[in-house]
């Protein structure tokens, strides 16, 4: 698994992990197709960040194959690593850092970023770039995640809750950006959610529960992100 091929960035074909005696996946198997916005739901405890840990390659899967733009990600993250963006929920990033310092840091790690400034201008942060992150709100926090997930110029973007505890004016600008970036750097999206917003923007939605899965079509989910 060297290239992209099929237009799949994403295959999982019978995975399954398990902690002690804890079976988290039964065999799993789904596939994202490049360029698409792709929602992973499930209640707690379903294997849903089991899933995206092995996708990013932060853990190896007991049984199974796994392909992320073409690469094994348990064997290949090295490669795969400057290609995929990840918008995790915990920022992770100092508080005392501004977003200009703390976007600027993260350029620094790759050899042909995005200007920090315009990534900073395109994600609505320049009054707040020189804000220390513990003073920034809620969505000026996202949009700093955003731009840090941005800055290698990634083709799949992982997000776990990217509108999580945001009111909905707010989440829907971050909901904007995130399309925004996705539409115009032909990026696949995988994310993690259960705001109806964000459902609501997705080609194609995969439920797990009891570790194992049930793909659903868009009509599937009311506004209020149950079945129907």
């Amino acid at each position: 698994m060297t290239s992209e091929t099929g237009g799949i960035a994403v295959r999982a074909v019978e995975v399954r992990k398990a902690y002690g005696k804890r079976q988290i996946l039964s065999g799993v198997s789904f596939e994202v197709r490049r360029g698409e916005l792709f929602a992973l739901l499930g209640p707690n405890g379903a294997g849903k960040t089991s899933t995206v840990e092995i996708i990013e390659g932060y853990r190896t899967a007991d049984a199974g194959t796994v392909s992320v733009l073409g690469l094994d990600p348990a064997r290949e993250g090295a490669r795969l690593r400057p290609r995929m963006g990840l918008m995790l929920q915990e920022g992770g990033i100092d508080p005392r850092t501004t977003p200009r310092e703390a976007i600027r840091l993260y350029a620094r790690f790759y050899q042909n970023p995005e200007d920090p400034e315009r990534l900073l201008a395109y994600v609505d942060l320049e009054q707040a770039a020189n804000t220390r992150f513990r003073r920034l709100s809620g969505g000026e926090r996202q949009r700093v995640a955003i731009a840090r997930a941005l800055v290698h110029e990634p083709r799949l973007l992982l997000a776990d809750e990217p509108t999580a505890a945001l009111d909905d004016a707010t989440s829907e600008r971050v909901l904007e950006i995130l399309e925004e970036a996705r539409r115009e750097r032909g990026m696949t999206m995988l994310a993690v959610t259960y705001d109806p917003a964000m459902i609501s923007h997705t080609q194609r939605m995969l439920r797990l529960h009891e570790g194992t899965i049930d793909e659903l079509p868009a009509a599937a989910v009311t506004p209020a992100g149950g079945r129907r």
